[in-house]
């Protein structure tokens, strides 16, 4: 499925953006990946961090750095936001963001995951809470309009088949 779409950023900007599923790491080459973005479960409930920085919650995600997959990066963004270690991972999406400086590309999962242990604190100091949360009520906290409906409607059911 391909969704086009708009997003506006932190500086006022509105940017084109087009969403598509894909189904395997093979449908990410040719392409550099430069954030991430993860719908994590535990158990029923979907894991959310807030950033004091941006005033906003999201699911755990964050930059690539260089010379990491999209799929160390989930990893390591997941653990780094909320503590919490990737049992299980697929890719939901990818979305391409045209930006003045040029197009940029942000992948979409589901994950199952399980504590390290308390959520302590954030190594880069961005992310201040961690919630555990009922996927119904994600809207109570962050948005994603269409893209964000689709990937959590996907996510739920791409979930059962990690939890096998």
């Amino acid at each position: 499925m391909q969704i086009e779409s708009t997003v506006v950023n932190q500086h006022d900007e509105k940017l084109a953006v087009v969403y598509r599923d894909i189904e395997s790491t093979a449908e990410l080459e040719g392409r550099t990946v430069s954030a991430v973005h993860a719908y994590c479960f535990y158990g029923d409930k979907l894991v959310i961090v807030y950033s004091y920085k941006k005033g906003s919650w999201t699911p755990p995600g964050g930059n690539v750095e260089p010379g990491e997959s999209a799929e160390e990066a989930v990893v390591r963004e997941v653990k780094e936001e909320a503590n919490m270690r990737v049992m299980k991972h697929a890719f939901l999406g990818l979305q391409d963001i045209a930006t003045p400086a040029g197009t940029i590309t942000q992948t979409r999962s589901v994950c199952t995951v399980e504590p390290y242990g308390d959520f302590v604190a954030d190594p880069d100091g961005d992310i201040t809470e961690v919630r555990l949360i009922y996927p119904s009520e994600h809207k109570h906290y962050f948005d994603w309009g269409t893209i964000g409906d689709h990937l959590l409607e996907r996510a739920l059911k791409l979930r059962a088949s990690l939890e096998k």
